[in-house]
C-alpha cells in the first residue's frame, strides 16, 4: 500500500538547511534567557535600590546618613551593571536577528510565489471549467457519443490517443535544429553503426559507451498534459516523448542488476540467514538509481524484448519481453554464471491523484541459488512523484518488502519509511530485522535507498516498554554493522544526461545481432535519445498506430475462428505462463531458446513492432 504522507507536495529541506535553521533557532531562544535573566536582575536591584532611596529620606543623623549613602550606591552600581548587561544582551539578540532575518525573508517570498503560482492555477483551472459548462450548455448534443476510458474498459489505449488524428502538439523553446525525414534516418543509421563496426583484433573486453547526449532544455507544462486525468491509469494517458527518457520500461527492470556482485557474493555465503541481509541489500539497491530519476520510460510495444548481455563482465545475461499491453506486464528472466537466477513477471498500476502519481509495480520478484537451492521471493514498494502542479517533481519509495527463503522459511521485512517535512528521521530510511524460519532475530538492517545499506548482528535482546498502541518494543543489542551495499557515485555531466548511472548509459548504446523487436532498436527512443524530440513524437504515433492495426487484426481473426478464442490470445515468442511450485501463482516464466536463436541469427518467430 502507498503510504503517502500528509506533507503532499512539499519539497524535502536539505538536511544542512534544516541544521542551519534549529541552530538559529537555539541561538535566538539562549539569548532570550539571557534577556530574561537580565530583566529579573533589573527588577531585583531596582527594587533593591528604590527601598535604599526611601530609606535615605528618613535620614536623623550624620552617621546614619553616611551607611545610607554607601548602600545607596552599591545598590546604584549593581543597577548599572545589571542594566548594562541587559543593553549586551539585548544588542546580541539583535545581531543574531538581523543575520538570520535575510534568509527567512528570502523563504517567505518563495512561499508567496508558490501561493501566487497556485492561485493562478487555480483561477484557469476555473476559467477551463466555465468555458466548458457553457459549451456544453450551447451544444449538449455534441457530447452524448462520447465515452470515458473508465466506462468503456474494454477499450485498447496507447500512449498516443486512439483515434486522435494528430499527436499532441507542444510549444517549446529549445534550439534543437529540425532537419528532413532522411536526415533523421541517417543520424539513426549512423547512431546505431558507430559502435558495431569492429576490428580484427580481439579485445578481452568492450568498452561501454559513459555518455549520451545532453538533455535538451525544452519548457513543458506537465500539469497542462495531467490536468484531465486525475484518477486514470497512467497507461491510458496520452503522453509526448518530452516526459520520457530514452530508456524503455524493459531496460528499466533489467537496470535492478546494477549491483548484481551483491547476488554473487549471496551465491559464496555457507550461511542462509548471511545470504538473506545480502539479498535484502540487492532489493534495496535497485532504487537507488530512482532518487533524481522523475521522467517516465517508454512503454514497451507488445512483443517488444530487451536483452542484457555481460557474460564477460558480470557473468549474467538478462532477457525481458512485454507480454501484455493492456494491462503492460513484462517478463524478464536473468541467469547467471556466478551461481544465481532470477525472474520476475511485473504489472505496473499506476495512478494519478492530482499532486502526485504513484507507480505501484503487481508480481513477484523470484531468485534461486544453484549451490543450497535456496529460493527467495519479494515484491517492490510504490513509487511516489511528488509536486505534479507545483514546485520541483521529487520521487519517494514507500511501503514494505517482504523477502521470503521458501526453502528454509527464514524471512525479512524492510520498511521504506515515507517522507515526512515534520520527521526527525533520515530521508529515505530503510530497516529491517532479519529472522530464521522459528522467528528468532538475527541481524538488523538500516540504511537509506539512495546511499547504503548496513547489518548488524544481534547478540541481545530484550522487551522494552514505550511502544505504540500499548505494545512493548523489542530492544536489540548488536554488534558493529557492517557494510553491505554502498552506491555508486554518478558519473560526469549526469545532470545533463537524465540523471542515468554508468549502467544506464550503456542500455541503449546499439548492440550487434540482438533480436529485431530489441529496445535498442525502437526509432522514437533513439531520436529522443540523440536530441530530435518533435520527430520522435511523430515516429511514436506511427508505432502505436501500427500496434493498433495488429490488435485490430488479431480480432478479427478471432472473430472469423471457429474456436472463437479470446482477443487477448497473443503469445509472448520467448516466455509461457506457468504455476510457481512455490507461490502458486501464475506468471510467465522464460522457455529458453532466445540465446540459441541469437547464436544462428534465427528470429523469424519475431513478430515485426518498428
Amino acid at each position: 500500500p502507498n503510504r503517502h504522507n500528509d506533507s503532499g507536495d512539499e519539497t524535502p529541506v536539505p538536511q544542512e538547511d534544516r541544521a542551519l535553521t534549529q541552530g538559529a533557532l537555539h541561538s535566538l531562544a539562549t539569548k532570550l534567557e539571557d534577556l530574561s535573566t537580565c530583566n529579573e536582575l533589573i527588577g531585583k536591584h531596582g527594587a533593591a535600590l528604590q527601598r535604599s532611596l526611601s530609606e535615605l529620606e528618613d535620614l536623623r543623623g550624620p552617621t546614619e546618613g553616611t551607611d545610607k549613602v554607601k548602600a545607596v550606591n552599591e545598590r546604584a552600581t549593581l543597577f548599572r551593571i545589571t542594566s548594562n548587561a541587559m543593553i549586551n544582551a539585548c544588542r546580541d539578540f539583535l545581531d543574531v536577528a538581523e543575520s538570520h532575518s535575510r534568509r527567512w525573508q528570502k523563504a517567505l517570498h518563495y512561499e508567496r510565489e508558490q501561493r501566487h503560482h497556485l492561485e493562478e492555477t487555480i483561477e484557469q483551472l476555473a476559467k477551463q471549467h466555465n468555458s466548458l459548462e457553457r459549451a456544453w450548455r450551447e451544444n449538449p448534443t455534441s457530447y452524448t457519443g462520447e465515452t470515458s476510458l473508465d466506462e468503456n474498459e474494454e477499450a485498447e489505449f496507447f500512449d498516443a490517443m486512439e483515434d486522435a488524428p494528430s499527436f499532441i502538439t507542444v510549444t517549446t523553446t529549445g534550439n534543437i535544429r529540425h532537419k528532413g525525414s532522411s536526415y533523421v534516418k541517417y543520424i539513426y543509421i549512423f547512431c546505431y553503426l558507430k559502435d558495431t563496426s569492429g576490428t580484427n583484433q580481439m579485445q578481452l573486453r568492450r568498452t561501454r559507451r559513459s555518455r549520451i547526449p545532453d538533455k535538451p532544455n525544452y519548457s513543458l507544462n506537465l500539469w497542462s498534459i495531467m490536468k484531465n486525468c486525475i484518477g486514470k491509469d497512467l497507461s491510458k494517458i496520452p503522453m509526448p516523448v518530452n516526459f520520457n527518457e530514452p530508456l524503455s520500461m524493459l531496460q528499466r527492470l533489467t537496470e535492478d542488476l546494477e549491483y548484481s556482485e551483491l547476488l554473487d557474493r549471496a551465491a559464496r555465503c555457507d550461511s542462509s540467514l548471511d545470504q538473506m541481509c545480502l539479498v535484502a541489500a540487492f532489493s534495496v539497491s535497485s532504487y537507488s538509481t530512482t532518487v533524481h530519476r522523475t521522467a517516465k520510460p517508454f512503454n514497451p510495444l507488445l512483443g517488444e524484448t530487451y536483452e542484457l548481455d555481460r557474460l564477460e563482465e558480470y557473468g549474467y545475461r538478462s532477457i525481458s519481453e512485454q507480454v501484455s499491453h493492456h494491462p503492460p506486464a513484462a517478463a524478464h528472466h536473468v541467469a547467471s554464471e556466478r551461481g544465481w537466477t532470477l525472474w520476475q513477471h511485473i504489472t505496473i498500476d499506476s495512478k494519478f491523484r492530482g499532486k502526485y502519481i504513484s507507480v505501484m509495480p503487481l508480481g513477484n520478484i523470484h531468485l534461486q541459488f544453484h549451490s543450497s537451492g535456496n529460493h527467495y521471493v519479494w515484491s517492490k514498494v510504490t513509487s511516489t512523484v511528488h509536486n505534479i502542479i507545483v514546485g520541483k517533481l521529487w520521487i519517494d519509495q514507500s511501503g514494505d518488502i517482504d523477502i521470503v527463503n521458501t526453502t528454509t522459511k527464514d524471512t525479512c521485512r524492510l520498511k521504506f519509511s515515507p517522507y515526512s517535512y515534520f520527521s526527525r528521521e533520515i530521508p529515505r530510511k530503510v530497516t529491517g530485522v532479519v529472522e530464521d524460519g522459528e522467528g528468532t532475530a538475527h541481524y538488523i538492517l538500516s540504511g537509506t535507498w539512495d546511499d547504503k545499506m548496513e547489518s548488524a548482528k544481534i547478540v541481545e535482546s530484550s522487551r522494552g516498554c514505550g511502544g505504540s498502541e500499548g505494545k512493548q518494543k523489542t530492544v536489540y543489542q548488536t554488534l558493529q554493522p557492517k557494510l553491505l551495499w554502498k552506491k555508486y557515485p554518478l558519473p560526469d555531466n549526469a545532470e545533463n544526461m537524465h540523471y542515468f548511472s554508468a549502467l544506464a548509459l550503456t542500455l541503449n548504446e546499439p548492440e550487434e545481432g540482438v533480436a529485431p523487436t530489441d529496445s535498442r532498436l525502437r526509432p522514437d527512443q533513439r531520436l529522443m535519445e540523440v536530441g530530435l524530440w518533435d520527430e520522435a513524437n511523430i515516429e511514436k504515433q506511427r508505432l502505436e498506430d501500427h500496434q493498433r492495426m495488429e490488435r485490430k487484426r488479431r480480432e478479427a481473426q478471432a472473430n472469423q475462428s471457429t474456436c472463437r478464442q479470446d482477443v487477448e490470445s497473443y503469445q509472448p515468442v520467448w516466455f509461457e505462463k506457468r504455476t510457481d511450485e512455490n507461490t502458486g501463482e501464475s506468471s510467465y516464466m522464460y522457455r529458453g531458446g532466445y540465446w540459441e536463436a541469437k547464436e544462428r541469427q534465427d528470429w523469424s518467430h519475431c513478430p515485426e513492432i518498428f
